[in-house]
Order: C-alpha cells, then sequence, then structure tokens
C-alpha cells in the first residue's frame, strides 16, 4: 500500500502541475486570435505550441484520471453485482487490457521519441517548434499511466484481501439529489 499511494501522490502532484496547461493554452490560443484577426498576423509555433499544451495535458493527466476512478465505465452492467463482483471485474480490466496496453504503447513509444529526440526532429510547418518535446509525452504519460495502473491492483488486491475498504479508488460519487442542488446553488451566485 505504500507503493500504491507514493504513486498516487506522483500523480496528483503531476496532474494539478498540468492543470496550469489548460491556463497556457487558454491564454495563447485567445492571445494567437486576436493577433490574427485583428492584426492579420500568426505564427504556425503558436498553433502547435496549443496542441503540445492539449497533449501534455491528456497524456500526463490521464493516469489521475484512473486514480480518479473517473474514466469511462459501464456502470450500468456492473452496478447490478456486489462490490466484491466490481472490483473482481476492475482488477480483471486492468490486468488482462490496461496493463499489457499501456505496456505495450510505452515499448513502442519509447524508442518513436527517442529517436526524434536525438535527431532533433522539427515541424515541417513554416515556423514550426521542435517535435521531440510532443513525442516524449507519449512514453512519459503511459509510464505514468502503468505506475497507476499498478497502484491500482495493488489497492483491488488489498481491497479483496480485506486490508482496506473501497474509499482509496473509488470515485466520491454525488446523488443526483445532491448535484441538482449544487447546480442551484451555482445559479444563484449568478
Amino acid at each position: 500500500m505504500k507503493l500504491a499511494r507514493t504513486i498516487d501522490r506522483l500523480n496528483e502532484a503531476i496532474a494539478h502541475a498540468v492543470g496550469w496547461a489548460l491556463l497556457a493554452a487558454v491564454i495563447i490560443c485567445t492571445g494567437n486570435a486576436l493577433m490574427r484577426y485583428s492584426l492579420n498576423i500568426s505564427s504556425n509555433a503558436w498553433l502547435e505550441i496549443q496542441w503540445y499544451l492539449f497533449s501534455a495535458m491528456f497524456l500526463l493527466a490521464s493516469a489521475y484520471t484512473l486514480k480518479r476512478d473517473e474514466h469511462v465505465r459501464i456502470d450500468v452492467i456492473t452496478s447490478r453485482f456486489s462490490r466484491r463482483t466490481q472490483v473482481w471485474i476492475d482488477l480483471l480490466g486492468l490486468v488482462l487490457f490496461l496493463l499489457p496496453i499501456a505496456l505495450l504503447i510505452l515499448y513502442y513509444g519509447t524508442p518513436y521519441a527517442l529517436l526524434s529526440l536525438q535527431s532533433g526532429e522539427m515541424s515541417p510547418n513554416a515556423g514550426g517548434l521542435i517535435v521531440w518535446p510532443a513525442k516524449l509525452l507519449v512514453p512519459l504519460g503511459f509510464l505514468l499511466l502503468v505506475l497507476q495502473t499498478l497502484a491500482e491492483i495493488i489497492k483491488r488486491i488489498a481491497f479483496l484481501a480485506g486490508r482496506i475498504d473501497d474509499s482509496s479508488f473509488t470515485r466520491a460519487a454525488h446523488s443526483p439529489q445532491e448535484e441538482i442542488a449544487a447546480i442551484k446553488a451555482a445559479n444563484q451566485l449568478d
């Protein structure tokens, strides 16, 4: 469990840091649009940095999404089973599907990114950026996903062994009534 908690903290810290990439992307996108439409000035570098930032957000925060149990699920089917059966389904999905695919992408993505780094690959677009930082995001993101998958496997095995409850890997779900009340309260702030 200590290893799982360490991986959880690592992915939380990275996701919170990467969250600032959204603000940067919005500022860059807005600035680029204003420059393009008001002064007719633009650069491919501004467009490329936006997709670099989007890639960073998506790839580096996907492990955090797994940690928070916010990924796409088929709760309509699994909600009919006992909590223990649901955890077994999660465990099998993690071990048989997510872990092998993430390891495969990590395996093939690493040489792809390293080759780009070694060659100093540049964008083929005029005024474009270096490409290797974006390509390095692929193995880094999948390394974080592999680590978080291992943490989730550890937590589910600990639950099945009776060592922990499911609060360490279950989304803090709100009832529909709580969500409606939160929406009403947010609307009253306007």
